[in-house]
Order: C-alpha cells, then sequence, then structure tokens
C-alpha cells in the first residue's frame, strides 16, 4: 500500500482517495514573470513522478498544476518591459513548458490560468464576506479576518502569537489586523489598464493565495486528494489556501498535502530574491537566449538533471553543485552502459521479480526514488555479469517509470556532454570526426600497423572518447 508523508499531519499515511481508483491532484505551479530555475525543476520533476507512479499502480490521475498569471512580480515586470501583460505571461509560459519538454515532464491533465477563474474567485470573496470571514478595508482591499477562522497555522505549525511578532506579514493601513491577508487588491491609479476587472467592490484584481481555491475547487471539487507544491508554499500560500475554502466551504481543502525540499546552493535556498539560482536552461544548453522562449536542448544534459533530481527523495533538502552534477552524469551512464552492452530482448516489469518488488516497496515508502534508482544500480550489475536481455529490458522499462532510460544506449552514450570530469578543458570533436578516425584505425589494423592504431586509440581519449573493439571487427565508441 502506498504511504505517503502528510505535512498536515506530519507522519506518512496510507493514500485515501474520495473516489476508489482515482487521485485528485492539485499542484501549486509557476508565477510567470521570469525563466524557472533549479528550484523549480525540482518540484516539476517530483510531482511529475508522483503521478507517474499513481498511474503505474493503477490510478486514474486527475492532475492540475496551474499557473499564475496576474501578480505583482508580473506587473512589475510587464512595466519595466514596457508589455503588455498577456505578451509577458505567453512568452514565459511558452518557455516553462520547453524547460518541461526538456526534463521530461508530463502535461498535467489541467492547467488553468489564475486570469480564467477571476469570476470564480469573487463568488469565493462574497461568500467569505457573507460568513463575516472577509471585509473590504478603507484603502479598497478586500481581506481575509485571520483571527476569525479556528485552527489558523495547522498546516505550518505557526500560532497567531508568532505570526504578530511580524513574521512576513505586509502591513496595510486598509487592514483591521495586521495578520489579516488580501483577496481582492483595489486598482491603484499608476497600474496598467490590463491588470484590472470589475466588481463589486470596484475594479481591481485578485489576491495571489485566492487563485488556487477556486481552482482547484472547479476543476476537482472538494476534498482534494492530494495538494502539493514547493517548500516555501506551506505557509503563507497553502496556509491561506485552507483558511478560504474551509472558511468558506467547510469540510477539508485535502486529505493529504505534499511539499518537496528545497534545492540548495551554499547552504541557501536557490531563489531569485537570494540571486543564487541558476536557471534551467543555462544547465541544458549553450545557445539559450533571453528574447527566445524555445532553445536547443543536449538531451543527455537533460536526461543527467532529471537523474540528478531522482537520486534524491523529494522531501530532502538537494544541494546543487557542479561536481554533483559530474558524479550524476557519470552514475547515469553506467546505466545506459549496461544497456548497451545487452541490448533489452524485451522491455517490460516483471513485478514478480525480487528487483522490481523492491522497487514497489520503494516508491509505496512515500515516492523513495533514492532507493528505487539504488535498484536499477542493482540490475545493471546484474546485466552485466548475467549478460541477460530479458535483465535488461527489466531495467530499462523500470527507468521508464521514473521517466529515464529510454534514450537508444548508443546514442545516449555518443551525445556530447559539459559534465564529464575528462571534457571541460577538452575541445569537442563531432561524431563525424570520430567516425574517420576510428575508420583510420581500423585500415592501420588491416595494415598491421598496430603503432599507429594505437596512436589513434590514445588520440581519441584524449578527446574525450573511449573505444571497445567488438565482434566482427566493428567498434564502438563513447563520450566520458
Amino acid at each position: 500500500m502506498l504511504h505517503i508523508y502528510n505535512t498536515l499531519s506530519r507522519q506518512k499515511t496510507p493514500l485515501q482517495t474520495t473516489q476508489p481508483g482515482v487521485v485528485r491532484m492539485y499542484v501549486c505551479g509557476m508565477t510567470v514573470y521570469d525563466f524557472c530555475h533549479l528550484g523549480h525543476a525540482r518540484m516539476l520533476v517530483s510531482f511529475d513522478v508522483v503521478q507517474r507512479w499513481l498511474r503505474a499502480s493503477g490510478y486514474q490521475v486527475q492532475y492540475v498544476r496551474n499557473i499564475t498569471d496576474i501578480d505583482d512580480k508580473i506587473i512589475r515586470r510587464a512595466v519595466e518591459r514596457n508589455m503588455p501583460i498577456r505578451a509577458l505571461t505567453e512568452f514565459f509560459i511558452d518557455a516553462m513548458h520547453a524547460d518541461e519538454r526538456a526534463l521530461g515532464v508530463q502535461s498535467p491533465t489541467h492547467e488553468p490560468r489564475a486570469t480564467e477563474h477571476v469570476a470564480g474567485m469573487l463568488d469565493i470573496i462574497q461568500t467569505l464576506e457573507a460568513r463575516g470571514l472577509a471585509y473590504q478595508g478603507t484603502d479598497g482591499d478586500v481581506n481575509f479576518s485571520v483571527r476569525k477562522f479556528p485552527g489558523y497555522g495547522k498546516l505550518s505549525g505557526k500560532s497567531l502569537d508568532d505570526l504578530r511578532a511580524g513574521e512576513r506579514i505586509a502591513v496595510s493601513a486598509g487592514k483591521q489586523d495586521p495578520l489579516d491577508f488580501v483577496l481582492w487588491k483595489s486598482t491603484k491609479p499608476t497600474e496598467p489598464a490590463d491588470t484590472r476587472w470589475e466588481s463589486r467592490y470596484g475594479p481591481g484584481r485578485p489576491g495571489w493565495h485566492i487563485e488556487c481555491s477556486a481552482m482547484s475547487r472547479a476543476l476537482l471539487g472538494l476534498p482534494l486528494d492530494i495538494h502539493g507544491g514547493g517548500p516555501d508554499l506551506k505557509f503563507p500560500h497553502h496556509e491561506n489556501e485552507i483558511a478560504q475554502s474551509e472558511g468558506a466551504f467547510g469540510g477539508t481543502l485535502a486529505t493529504t498535502w505534499m511539499h518537496c525540499g528545497p534545492m540548495m546552493v551554499d547552504a541557501e535556498k536557490m531563489s531569485k530574491s537570494l540571486g543564487n539560482f541558476r536557471r534551467i536552461r543555462d544547465t541544458l544548453s549553450t545557445d539559450a537566449q533571453d528574447n527566445a522562449a524555445t532553445y536547443t536542448v543536449n538531451p543527455r544534459e537533460a536526461e543527467m538533471l532529471r537523474f540528478f533530481l531522482l537520486r534524491s527523495h523529494y522531501r530532502s533538502m538537494q544541494n546543487y553543485a557542479p561536481d554533483n552534477l559530474q558524479d550524476a552524469q557519470h552514475a547515469l551512464d553506467r546505466l545506459y552502459q549496461a544497456l548497451a552492452n545487452v541490448p533489452p530482448a524485451a522491455v517490460s516489469i516483471d513485478w514478480d521479480s525480487s528487483h522490481a518488488q523492491a522497487f514497489r516497496e520503494a516508491m509505496d515508502d512515500d515516492f523513495n526514488t533514492a532507493g528505487a534508482v539504488a535498484i536499477l544500480f542493482e540490475l545493471a550489475t546484474q546485466v552485466n555479469r548475467t549478460q541477460d536481455g530479458l535483465v535488461s529490458g527489466q531495467l530499462r522499462a523500470l527507468g521508464g517509470v521514473l521517466g529515464i532510460l529510454q534514450a537508444d544506449p548508443q546514442h545516449y552514450l555518443q551525445s556530447p556532454t559539459r559534465f564529464l570530469s575528462a571534457q571541460p578543458s577538452v575541445p569537442q570533436c563531432s561524431s563525424d570526426d570520430i567516425e574517420a578516425l576510428i575508420a583510420q584505425r581500423k585500415q592501420a589494423k588491416a595494415e598491421r600497423d598496430f603503432a599507429r592504431a594505437d596512436d589513434i586509440r590514445a588520440q581519441l581519449r584524449a578527446l574525450g572518447v573511449e573505444l571497445a573493439d567488438v565482434a566482427a571487427g566493428d567498434t564502438q565508441w563513447r563520450r566520458v
């Protein structure tokens, strides 16, 4: 049985769904005002693996991941660039989708945009107002009355006294209490015309938190089976979602809450605000331009990055460093080398086998991809020892559950990569140049000029290319 660590209960519990065999999962997505960084990559891949494993386990998954396309940061960026809001958000949505494709992240069932659900947000705000949980301040903003909602802080573990001390509270003169948060922001004279909607409260736009309450209810209904997001969303965003949704409709917003761990750089969380982030596109490409949403992806490096993310449990802290990416590249190459050495006889999973059962046990234990990856290495060792094509097929099939090991092994191993320690100071040579040198070596061997053949092998080795002479006089090569 699948057990998931529930942030709300602070323990692992069996997955419970409202409808048998169906999982309704809502994950908070991107605010599209800039390119995605590796912290975002971790969230995207983590929940992609969650939905993949749920499907592999026989569930029908209704997966919603929203897009925030109206927000203070978006407005500021649009003003800075003198662009319409829609043009800015469309550009960065396209860029986000390019990153997702590169990382092998499958599209969610629905990808709603906040601007498409403003009417639903206003309906919730009016319901909260009718229940005495929301009010319009003197500045025109509509705010949620935090102290009137019992249990506020149950997800994050923060007490009202802690919050009153000033932690992450935006103080406004229009608020009755500094703890209150905004549901509807009244239009300011300096803001662009395309950032406002008409409402009973006057022209304005929704606050950040209310959008997810509206979209999750509209597309999935309540309660959600799983609600997830990045580590920084637990408070205040998810805490405020609970207050809004449960305050308006009663019951429970979500049965299970999931939060992935942070991506760290020098002991600090990777984030745009700290300026210590590395963009996904810069990690996967050498020609990504800031004025282009799409870019040419190096597929070997892209799969390496996904593999790097899978090697750590989704809830743990993960450290970004070039050495860690190099280590991930070497490790993934070892798995592909096993597939290259012994081509799969059939790509299928024998769930009765000990390795497949261990893989399932790892994934059923709160999506323990680190444990699942360890099983892949055990299979690779068995492939190399037994030369068994059925085991090789099992390795490839189980890798596919995690979204890896699906490329042609020879093509993969012959693709260039910047993340092998032997290569940074070595000029990259083309596949055609390598094949030409291999042909020269073959001719030298035919002429029994073994000294020249050895020189060519050494020359290729200096270029980061390793040769393997196989049956029938053929030579295989890979970049190392």
